[in-house]
């Protein structure tokens, strides 16, 4: 019996002593890795759009008419395909990793954007007075500022200057049809998603208004695309995506 109680109390020891090293070993736990940073707007980016546009015409689209009593001649488009490329620049003040004060949304985004677009619109005109009009292609140099509601939405606003070459047709036999290009400005706004950290796609709306850059010798009359009074408007709606490049990178996770 005796020997029996110093054989249970060895093995006790044995095990206590076995459990006491187990303790010191390592943990084989998977390491916990930290949640990944949240996606930033700040960088450079490039991309493509495409989408349609349609007359925005609010004036009198008679070649003859006198600008000084009807507030000028708006060139008549139809509607027609819209594409093109576009390069920018944003930047992100606060709300990386939070929202901002008040719960408004996870950071404001300020930047600016230059794109150029072919386009398909144009009319083949109505009648005499008024000569079919074409918009071969424009451009616009705009500042955007917008508010990321999420960190990978991001609602924004945009305007500035556009540019574009308009042809139009001749006035029976006292003007030749020629093309001339005109300047002046355009607004909108849109939404842009981030799919993932460098790729994103967006949907924007613009309104753009050109006129002549200068006062023709007709005494300010309609007939030349050049006169100050003599507008070029369309609506223009959207799609396209961008790919961001951002030099400051993203913090680096170590892999387990």
């Amino acid at each position: 019996m005796k020997k029996l109680s110093v054989s249970f109390a060895a093995l006790a020891l044995a095990l206590s002593a076995v459990s006491a090293v187990a303790a010191d070993l390592p943990s084989r736990k998977e390491a916990v890795l930290p949640p990944p940073p949240p996606p930033s707007w700040t960088g450079l980016y490039a991309g493509l759009n495409i989408g349609g546009g349609w007359n925005a015409g609010n004036g009198n689209g008679n070649a003859w008419n006198l600008n000084g009593w009807n507030g000028g001649v708006t060139n008549n488009l139809s509607s027609g395909v819209i594409g093109g490329g576009q390069i920018g620049y944003n930047y992100q003040i606060g709300g990386l990793g939070g929202a901002l004060p008040g719960g408004l949304g996870s950071g404001i985004v300020v930047g600016a954007e230059a794109d150029f677009q072919g386009t398909s619109l144009g009319s083949s005109g109505y009648n005499w007075s008024q000569p079919g009009v074409a918009l071969n292609w424009f451009g616009t140099v705009r500042g955007r500022l917008g508010l990321a509601v999420m960190p990978s939405l991001l609602i924004y606003g945009t305007g500035g200057f556009a540019y574009g070459s308009v042809n139009r047709n001749g006035v029976l036999y006292f003007q030749q049809g020629y093309t001339a290009s005109q300047t002046g400005w355009t607004a909108g706004g849109g939404l842009e998603y981030l799919l993932t950290p460098v790729v994103s796609t967006k949907l924007e709306y613009l309104y753009t208004d050109l006129s002549g850059g200068n006062t023709n010798g007709w005494s300010n009359l309609g007939v030349g695309l050049n006169n100050v009074n003599n507008h070029t408007r369309w609506n223009t709606i959207r799609a396209g995506v961008n790919y961001h490049i951002n030099f400051g990178g993203a913090p680096v996770i170590a892999s387990y």
